[in-house]
Order: C-alpha cells, then structure tokens, then sequence
C-alpha cells in the first residue's frame, strides 16, 4: 500500500440544483479533480500526492472546494485554471496559494 505525502480531497458534492448553497459539484468539481491528477503525473507526483474526491467538505458557498492534508490548507474557488499553480507553488514549493486559502494553520 502506497504511503502519500500529502492528499488532497477535492469536494464534489452536488446538491439539488434549487439550493441556495449551491455545490462544488455544480462549480467543476470534477475538472478540477481531473486536472489535479493529469498534474501530478506530469509531475511524476502521482505516487507522492493523492487527488481524492470527497463528499461534503460543508464549504460550498465557497466552492469548488479543495483541502490539502496534512497542511491543513483550504482552499476555496478553485477552478481547473488555478490547478497547475496549487501544484507548483503549494504542493513541489511548499508555500500556499494565498489568493485561493480560505482556511490554513499554517
């Protein structure tokens, strides 16, 4: 079993489409869950790094909605645009994209 450096848990939630919340799933979770793992392996980080789709992170008002662990870094309206610079900057530089955290102990 792999041991990963990092997972990251991207909401792709969808709620009903009359909700006033809204979903990340209704946001482009799913490109950005894509885009996520088509980086890593370009990256060859696809066996350091872990892109996981995950129910209800209860941040959709801010999706699409995307946690890194164990930084303990959220980030909020995330698009697939934004993908290639949370890999570089975050995940290979180690520094947070500060325009996108909603959320961080760092």
């Amino acid at each position: 079993m792999p041991l990963f450096e990092r997972h990251l848990f991207i909401c792709t939630n969808v709620r009903d489409a009359a909700s006033s919340r809204g979903s990340c799933g209704q946001k482009g979770a799913e490109a950005v869950r894509e885009r996520f793992k088509k980086e890593l392996a370009a990256r060859g980080l696809a066996g350091k790094v872990r892109a996981n789709s995950a129910g209800c992170l209860d941040q959709c008002e801010q999706g699409c909605s995307v946690v890194v662990y164990p930084d303990e870094v959220w980030y909020g309206a995330v698009t697939p645009d934004d993908v290639v610079e949370i890999v570089e900057q975050h995940l290979v530089g180690g520094e947070p994209v500060q325009r996108l955290v909603t959320s961080s102990r760092r």
